[in-house]
């Protein structure tokens, strides 16, 4: 046991190290997360590591989701809630079914479920990824307003899709009718769940008597408790975690009024994120051994040309989806024309700011290891998780 708590402080401290020495030298950090989670597997003596995916999805996803959804401003959010859309849920669905049918198509034993899998896990970019490198380069209010919204809704979008092609691969069987109908249903719930939940946080920050390191504590229990509530009745925990994010963070200069309060809770929600974010990578840098030696028929190398491919797909498609939505509404309503002209450099900016990052990592090692209780392995699972490292990495 101290052994392992040894190893876990040493990984992490060597991935604070290269942080700091990425703001030394003024490089993005997530490149520098994505080559100490590469280097980490290479360190001789690193011992192979398989946590429960359900755990990894659980703690991960919903406090990313939630401090996505509180540094998103509601009023800069509706405003350009038209372009949001179109990405958040247009291009990740556009995304998804086209690497489903490529995917299917070009990867050896490769089903269409397990390609809508692989689509989900990799449609959404990572906002923190985005900001990180836009940082400093002048970029329009705008334009990053976009990006962040998109990258809070698409989450939400793109775990739905996950789970509706995970359930494909493990029933075997699916029904767009139905799914579609479920995907409303799941949804719409999600966000009635986030809304109530919000709301009761709402009152026992406005009006019970809280200290600051009260607040900072209970707001890193809501994400949980949205998620788990929503779950529980088999409604999206995505959805109401994203939503009581969006509640809370519109309504905080009503219950966080202090100035130590917020101080606190940034403190509190930098540190965590921060950790977290490196985690992810450090874990699969842990994995990544394993998952080379699981990868079965697929050599290394035919593993990094699929994730080359797909990767080279998807930055094909976001281009082909941003500048036709930048410009096709313009033409058609003059409500639209009101809004500035995106021209051509917004667009550009927009569809080269797809970096797929720590969302899309945990998702993809949240899948189960196995289809059933009779210890049947799942499919082409480790080769899903690794070209996910490799379009991470691509991108």
């Amino acid at each position: 046991m101290h052994h392992s708590i040894l190893l876990v402080l040493g990984l992490l401290f060597s991935v604070f190290m290269l942080v700091m020495l990425a703001q030394r030298i003024k490089v993005a950090y997530p490149i520098f997360l994505v080559i100490a989670g590469l280097g980490i597997s290479f360190i001789p003596g690193i011992p192979h590591v398989g946590l429960d995916p359900e755990i990894i999805f659980l703690i991960f996803l919903p406090p990313l989701l939630y401090e996505a959804a509180w540094y998103t401003s509601w009023t800069d959010f509706w405003k350009w809630k038209r372009p949001i859309a179109l990405l958040a849920f247009g291009l990740v669905f556009f995304t998804s079914t086209i690497v489903a049918y490529f995917t299917s198509s070009f990867i050896p034993g490769f089903t269409l479920a397990l390609g809508f899998l692989l689509g989900g896990i990799i449609s959404p970019p990572d906002a923190v990824a985005a900001a990180t490198v836009l940082k400093g380069m002048g970029v329009p209010k705008r334009l990053m307003t976009i990006l962040e919204g998109e990258s809070l809704v698409n989450d939400a979008s793109s775990l739905i899709v996950f789970k509706f092609a995970l359930l494909a691969v493990i029933t075997g069987t699916f029904s767009m009718q139905e799914a579609t109908g479920q995907f409303f249903l799941v949804a719409g719930m999600g966000i009635v769940v986030g809304l109530v939940g919000a709301h009761i946080m709402y009152v026992i920050h406005r009006f019970l008597p809280t200290t600051p390191a009260i607040d900072a504590a209970l707001t890193v229990m809501t994400p949980y408790i949205l998620f788990l509530a929503a779950e529980q009745f088999h409604f999206s925990g995505v959805m109401a975690v994203v939503t009581g994010g969006l509640f809370i963070s519109w309504r905080s200069h009503e219950i966080f009024k202090t100035g130590s309060t917020r101080l606190n809770m940034l403190g509190v929600w930098t540190t965590l994120i921060f950790v977290m974010n490196a985690v992810v990578f450090v874990l699969i840098g842990l994995e990544l051994p394993q998952i080379v030696e699981s990868l079965g028929n697929y050599s290394v190398w035919q593993g990094v040309k699929y994730g080359a491919i797909v990767s080279l797909i998807i930055i094909l498609l976001r281009f082909l989806w941003v500048f036709p939505i930048a410009h096709i509404p313009r033409w058609l309503s003059a409500k639209a024309r009101q809004d500035p002209s995106p021209g051509w450099k917004g667009p550009v900016v927009i569809s080269w700011a797809g970096m797929r990052g720590v969302v899309s990592l945990a998702t993809a090692l949240s899948i189960p290891f196995y289809l059933d209780d009779k210890g049947t392995l799942f499919p082409q699972r480790d080769l899903i998780i690794f070209i996910t490292f490799v379009v991470i990495f691509i991108t």
